[in-house]
C-alpha cells in the first residue's frame, strides 16, 4: 500500500497528464481543422463551437470537464487532507492550460475547472453556481464576461460549501488563474468588441 506523499505524487502526475489532452484540437484535427489558426485560437468548447458547430463544441467540453471530474475523485479517494485534494484538484487545469502535447499552449481551463468544481463543491453549491452562470450568459452572451464573474465568487462559494481554509484559498487561486487567461478577452469586453456567444450549424 502506498503511503499518502506518493498517492499525493502520482495523482498530481496523472491529474497534469489528463489534463493535458487537448480535446478540442484533436476532435478539430480528425474534422481536417486546425482549431488553433481559427477563431480566437482557443481550444476549448467555445472556439470549437464557433469553428465546428454546437454538436463538437459539446463533446469537446464534456470531455474537458471529466478530465476535472476524474483526477479529483481519485484524490478524495486516496489523499487525506483538504490541502492535499486542493493541490490535486488543480493539475488537470493546469494541463489543459500549460498541455505538455502542445507546446504548453492550451484552454482556458474553465470547463476542466467546472469539473473540479462539481466534485468539491457537492452537487446543491454546484447546480447554484451553474445556474447562476447560465443566468449571466443568457443574460449578456457574452462568455468571457460570465466566466470571470462567477470566477470571482469561487472563493466565497468554496467557504460557505466547506468552511475549509484549503478550498478558500484553493477557490482564490482558481479565480485569480481565470481572469489571467482571459486578460486579452477583458480587454476585448473594455473596448466593446467581443464577440457574443452563439451556437454555429456544424460543417
Amino acid at each position: 500500500m502506498l503511503s499518502p506523499v506518493a498517492n499525493l505524487i502520482i495523482l498530481i502526475i496523472f491529474g497534469y497528464l489528463i489534463g493535458s489532452i487537448p480535446f478540442g484540437f484533436l476532435i478539430s484535427k480528425a474534422k481536417g481543422v486546425d482549431i488553433k489558426k481559427i477563431g480566437s485560437g482557443n481550444i476549448g468548447g467555445t472556439n470549437v463551437s464557433r469553428a465546428l458547430g454546437w454538436q463538437s463544441g459539446l463533446l469537446v467540453s464534456v470531455l474537458d470537464i471529466l478530465k476535472g471530474v476524474i483526477p479529483v475523485c481519485l484524490a478524495i479517494s486516496f489523499l487525506v487532507s483538504d490541502w492535499q485534494i486542493a493541490l490535486a484538484a488543480i493539475t488537470p487545469i493546469l494541463g489543459h492550460i500549460f498541455p505538455i502535447w502542445l507546446k504548453f499552449k492550451g484552454g482556458k481551463g474553465v470547463a476542466t475547472t467546472f469539473g473540479v468544481l462539481a466534485v468539491l463543491l457537492g452537487w446543491k453549491f454546484f447546480l447554484v453556481w451553474v445556474f447562476a452562470w447560465l443566468i449571466i450568459l443568457a443574460t449578456s452572451k457574452v462568455m468571457s464576461f460570465t466566466n470571470l464573474l462567477m470566477a470571482s465568487f469561487l472563493p466565497l462559494i468554496f467557504w460557505l460549501s466547506s468552511f475549509s481554509l484549503a478550498y478558500f484559498i484553493f477557490g482564490f487561486v482558481l479565480a485569480v488563474l481565470i481572469w489571467w487567461m482571459h486578460k486579452e478577452n477583458l480587454q476585448r469586453i473594455k473596448q466593446g468588441i467581443e464577440p457574443k456567444f452563439k451556437l454555429k450549424k456544424s460543417i
